[in-house]
């Protein structure tokens, strides 16, 4: 079976139905920020994570197949992408981007998973 680049990773340990809201989102080099918003839609499953100061409140929003693990005990989450890869992504503007498959694409194309809005290879 091929994962999806809005689905979780089948080794992600995520449980359908957990609310993620505040946990910590960790990239390969250090922290990021915490999750304000996620989805378990099938195919469309993604996290919106508030990075705080350390990149002056941006909100990035993460497809669900950047992460790697889910730490349900210290309500933490692990992605594949370093803290300036996720600093770098495309702005996220909640009201104007969810529904968006232009802005999926440039994500997609952004974090490498392909350019569609539904889809593209796992890295």
């Amino acid at each position: 079976m091929t994962e999806h680049a809005w689905a979780y990773k089948s080794t992600a340990g995520h449980l359908a139905g957990t609310d993620l809201t505040g946990y910590r989102v960790e990239a390969t080099d250090g922290h990021v920020g915490k999750v304000d918003k996620h989805s378990d839609e099938v195919e469309d499953a993604y996290l919106v994570v508030d990075t705080g100061v350390w990149i002056f409140g941006k909100e990035v929003l993460l497809p669900a197949s950047t992460v790697v693990s889910i730490d349900l005990e210290a309500q933490t989450i692990f992605v594949d992408r370093t803290r300036e890869q996720i600093k770098d992504a495309p702005e996220f503007h909640r009201e104007k981007h969810l529904e968006d498959p232009g802005y999926r694409s440039e994500l997609g194309m952004h974090y490498g998973l392909g350019g569609s809005p539904y889809g593209g290879p796992m890295i």
